[in-house]
């Protein structure tokens, strides 16, 4: 069988190193991998994206040839990685890869877009909004040379995320499971359980101590509620295979 791969989508201003400790904490459950969006790491010379569609879209093709042929995938996003994995999971749907399973994070449902927003602010005013937003300040804003190569990222980033508009009103037929810090200032319960109406089939919620910034530091817990999740799932497609 067909090893299932984690597919994590990050959130605004992150990259894909974030994730690589989830390789191991993954214990072999998983083959993690990650979207590696413009403007960071890798790819730090090229031109952010600053529409989540077009993002999906532009990422699609280089996902299918990470995933290969027959793939099967989880797919996990935070935040702003929330709404660009919901609209990748429809795409690689249509692409024949078999998403088992859309983990979301930090996220209202794809309909709700923020009242407060961070975009368009003057360089400071938006860097202490972002902060109040996460409840964290990246400790690289702190040195010119790395705040020059960031910030343009995160402002594009911003911008996409609090402009984003779901592509389709056509629910995905894929288990949602919506995770959030139990103190996010910025999500509320309420919103974070929007995510069932995005989905057709099955619908988990679970919270963890912290704020909207909470995984950070509970990794391994993320990862083993995925777990959890995924195994609900199988036994589901299991008993509807054998008509139990």
């Amino acid at each position: 069988m067909t090893e299932t791969t984690l597919l994590c989508v990050p959130f605004a201003g992150a990259g894909p190193s974030f994730f690589h400790p989830w390789r191991e904490l993954a214990a072999g459950r998983w083959r993690v991998t990650s979207v590696e969006l413009p403007g960071r790491e890798r790819r730090i010379m090229e031109e952010p994206y600053r529409n989540v569609f077009e993002a999906a879209k532009g990422s699609v093709d280089d996902v299918v040839a990470d995933l290969g042929e027959g793939a099967r995938t989880v797919l996990f996003g935070h935040s702003l990685g929330a709404v660009l994995a919901y609209e990748l999971a429809h795409l690689l749907g249509e692409r024949g890869v078999r998403v088992e399973g859309l983990v979301v994070s930090g996220s209202p449902g794809p309909w709700t877009q923020r009242e407060r927003r961070a975009a368009g602010l003057p360089d400071e005013e938006f860097l202490a909004r972002v902060e109040e937003f996460a409840g964290f300040r990246h400790e690289a804003l702190d040195h010119p040379e790395m705040r020059e190569l960031i910030l343009p990222v995160l402002q594009a980033d911003c911008e996409m995320h609090e402009s984003y508009v779901p592509s389709t009103d056509v629910p995905l037929a894929v288990p949602i499971c919506s995770l959030r810090g139990a103190v996010d200032g910025l999500v509320t319960e309420e919103e974070a359980r929007q995510w069932q109406a995005a989905t057709t089939a099955g619908f988990t919620y679970a919270e963890f101590p912290g704020d909207h910034m909470y995984l950070v530091d509970a990794g391994r817990e993320v990862l083993d509620v995925i777990a959890a999740q995924s195994l609900r799932s199988a036994e589901t497609d299991s008993s509807a295979v054998s008509g139990a």
